[in-house]
């Protein structure tokens, strides 16, 4: 009787170990989703910063070229607009990526309520 619930025991303790093990590397997965999902706002944020400067000087530029040949207006206003449309069109990616963020470890905490559901009486 006493090794049968000391077998019972350890079954259910190597059963607890092995759910906490799933449950940790669930959660190491997601805390690296969530690390690279902050780098690529951080990169993005930052790659439309600076296209964005890169339109302002290259409008200042045209602006300044404006007493010179005809042409060298033209050209230097076309590259500003395309900076600053690639810019926006970058800002607003980056926007929308963040706004379609979800819950930081949501598979993680989803998991745990299955298992708190299927334990409780």
């Amino acid at each position: 009787m006493s090794e049968s619930v000391l077998e019972s025991a350890r079954s259910m303790l190597a059963d607890l170990i092995s759910l906490g093990q799933t449950r940790f590397e669930l959660f190491s997965v997601e805390l690296r989703e969530e690390l690279a999902r902050i780098a690529t706002l951080l990169i993005g944020g930052l790659a439309a910063l600076i296209l964005g400067i890169l339109g302002i000087a290259f409008a200042a530029f045209a602006v300044v070229v404006a007493v010179a040949p005809e042409y060298r207006l033209l050209v230097a206003a076309i590259v500003a607009g395309a900076f600053i449309l690639a810019a926006a069109l970058l800002g607003f990616a980056v926007m929308k990526f963040a706004r379609a963020k979800r819950r930081a470890f949501g598979a993680t905490l989803a998991e745990l309520r299955r298992d708190y559901e299927a334990i409780k009486p």
